[in-house]
């Protein structure tokens, strides 16, 4: 049963809110969201949901007229629905992810179910775990090997097939292929072979396999193209020549234009390009100057991409034709929901119904269903309908000049109404190439801005979102110059009255840890104290590490992190432990596979025999980010009460 909270509790939940200065009441923060994506089926009949459980994502179906749950499917623990799509009027795609830990990034297992909204179970259809029907009998429609599969086109007006991209699990960086799948019955048939390693496909508007991108072992992309099924691939693209990055996005509805990001080819922000291939010619048709593509707006109903969401500081939609009917649809729901964020998740197949996802930096989201013929918008469901956005922190972009002059952005986040010079957490994001902080309600900022602190979160270089040559200028800059944007960042903070200069304090999480723990020892009198979460501490054992599990892997870490292993041990944290001044909190997971448990006892070991004060908390049976509730609870009640000893915040309940 799928229990649906309405705005009404969620105003009577709000009176019970906690006085300022009141101890920070952790529940509203280790809670997990009621949902995470919500789609409208085709018919709109029905609605998929994903909701996330304590150790693993399961699906949801229920119709949209009672919100009745119908059915849903739930994986194995540590298993999660990474993605899924209606592929007719009552049948899902699924596809599922493994993850360690909550900080962990989904790893796609290949494996694709299908689950019927009129009944039955889920049914594996592609994966490594595919079983055949027995020996007593020769109809075998499913395929039982090795492989891991991922969708590239469900086939709009198809309701019997889809289109994947299907990749050989033997060896590491392998050929794959499209296939067309028959949804039900589990039957491929090969469509195309790739021309390069690890290649994903796209389709054209009327479900051809056209183009084909990937990358071999020296991790350069590469872009093919072929004018119709069995004619061969054409190169388009070569990174090591042209010096650019080509991602295809999709066709036009007349199939004579492909639309593609292009990054590299210049100083700024990715643009998305309409190519023709019969002349060759590239035209802009969208860019931003200050931020990349961050997620492509299709017509409804299809995969022909018409516009894209970029992030500059807040969220804005921008189209390749201003007048077209979703720019239209579009300034009309931005002007129903002024300063917050909007993205059509979902649509029926012809238009009239279209699902919106409403957020912002004080929300988690919720979820309306827009009437076009009516213009009338009926709230759906909320991703936390226990957080009342009017009371909590405000989240405001910020902009400042590093010391070199590169523009660096990132966010404040402000207990509600406060003003001036306050107590401050700075808390670099994890990664840290291509990923950034964005405009979104981020728990553990909220939950110290509760506590009484101002967080500061920056992008510095080598993160996403700001174009390639941002992202490239923090390539082998561990504990320099992306260490140094940090040191900037708090010093602006002072300068412009968002920070008391005697009462700041870092925090991270994965690559973040890292940034913790060398800016107490890069800058020993900036911060009072550190925390470092499920961080990596000593990059020679990183590297090595890395170059174990193939070798793709290690020639990126050894472009992006370094290869000079004396030089990587000069900014790793654990051989500058006598610089250390101020206290130290580390905790990590003893089955963390992304920043393995040891880099956290040689730091604490480092720490403890250069006689700095450490405080730390292991789980054995956690990976990379705590998951159980318990744990959580324990972990932010010692972090608030180390960082209330140091700064003079609010500790929890």
């Amino acid at each position: 049963m799928v229990k649906v909270r309405r705005r009404g509790l969620l105003l009577v939940l709000a009176m019970v809110a906690l006085p300022a200065g009141a101890a920070v009441d952790l529940g509203q923060f280790v809670r997990k969201d009621e949902f995470n994506e919500i789609k409208i089926s085709p018919s709109g009949e029905y609605y998929a949901a994903t909701v996330p459980l304590e150790n693993g994502t399961a699906l949801t179906l229920f119709r949209r007229a009672d919100l009745k749950g119908i059915g849903g499917f739930r994986p194995r623990r540590d298993a999660h629905v990474n993605g899924f799509e209606w592929v007719s009027d009552d049948r899902v795609l699924i596809s599922i992810a493994e993850k360690f830990g909550m900080l962990d990034q989904p790893q796609p297992t290949g494996e694709i179910y299908t689950l019927d909204a009129l009944g039955g179970r889920p049914d594996l259809l592609v994966g490594f775990r595919v079983q055949g029907n027995g020996a007593g009998t020769r109809i075998q429609p499913k395929k039982v090997e090795d492989v891991a599969a991922f969708l590239i086109d469900g086939l709009p007006g198809d309701d019997r097939n889809a289109v994947i991209a299907v990749w050989p699990l033997m060896g590491d960086e392998p050929f794959t292929r499209a296939e067309r799948l028959d949804v039900q019955s589990g039957r491929r048939t090969t469509l195309a072979r790739a021309p390069v390693r690890r290649a994903s496909f796209v389709t054209d508007s009327g479900g051809e396999v056209r183009l084909a991108y990937g990358a071999d072992v020296d991790n350069a992309s590469k872009l093919y193209y072929r004018e119709a099924a069995g004619t061969e691939w054409r190169l388009v693209n070569d990174q090591n020549a042209s010096k650019r990055i080509e991602v295809p996005l999709g066709f036009s509805a007349d199939n004579r234009l492909a639309y593609l990001q292009v990054r590299g080819a210049d100083a700024g922000t990715d643009r998305i390009v309409a190519w023709d291939p019969a002349s060759d010619t590239r035209t802009t048709v969208l860019h931003h100057p200050v931020a990349d593509p961050l997620s492509i707006i299709h017509r409804h109903g299809t995969s022909i991409p018409v516009g894209a969401q970029v992030m500059d500081g807040r969220h804005r939609n921008l189209f390749f034709d201003d007048a077209s009917p979703e720019a239209r649809q579009y300034r009309s729901l931005e002007a129903a929901f002024p300063d917050q964020s909007v993205r059509i998740t979902s649509s029926t197949r012809d238009g009239a119904l279209l699902l919106v996802r409403v957020w912002s930096g004080s929300s988690p989201g919720d979820f309306y269903l827009f009437d076009v013929a009516q213009k009338k918008v009926e709230h759906v469901v909320s991703s936390g309908s226990w957080i009342d956005p009017d009371k909590a922190a405000s989240v405001e972009p910020i902009t400042f000049k590093a010391r070199d002059g590169l523009a660096i952005h990132g966010y404040l986040t402000r207990p509600r109404g406060a003003s001036g010079a306050r107590p401050m957490v700075l808390m670099p994001h994890g990664g840290p190439f291509g990923i950034f902080d964005g405009w979104q309600y981020d728990r553990d900022a909220q939950l110290l801005a509760a506590a009484g602190y101002t967080v500061m979160q920056v992008n510095y270089r080598g993160s996403g979102n700001y174009g390639w040559a941002f992202q490239t200028a923090g390539a082998r800059q561990w504990g320099g110059a992306m260490q140094d944007d940090l040191t900037d960042a708090t010093r602006w903070a002072i300068a412009q009255g968002h920070a008391e200069a005697s009462r700041i304090c870092i925090y991270g999480a994965s690559y973040g840890g890292y940034a913790a723990l060398m800016g107490v020892a890069k800058e020993p009198s900036l911060y009072r104290c550190a925390a470092g979460y499920v961080g990596v501490y000593d990059l020679p054992m990183m590297q090595r590490q890395d170059g174990r599990k193939r070798r793709s892997l290690g020639n990126w870490s050894r472009d992006w992190v370094g290869e000079d292993m004396a030089a990587l041990a000069a900014v790793s944290p654990t051989r500058l432990a006598d610089r250390i001044k101020v206290p130290v909190f580390l905790a990590a997971g003893g089955e963390d596979e992304i920043a393995p448990v040891e880099h956290t006892r040689m730091m604490e070991a480092a720490l403890k025999k250069a006689g700095v004060p450490v405080e730390s908390l292991y789980y054995d049976t956690e990976g990379h980010g705590f998951y159980t509730e318990p744990h959580q609870r324990e972990y932010y009640t010692r972090l608030l009460a180390f960082l209330s000893r140091h700064l003079g915040g609010d500790t929890a309940k």
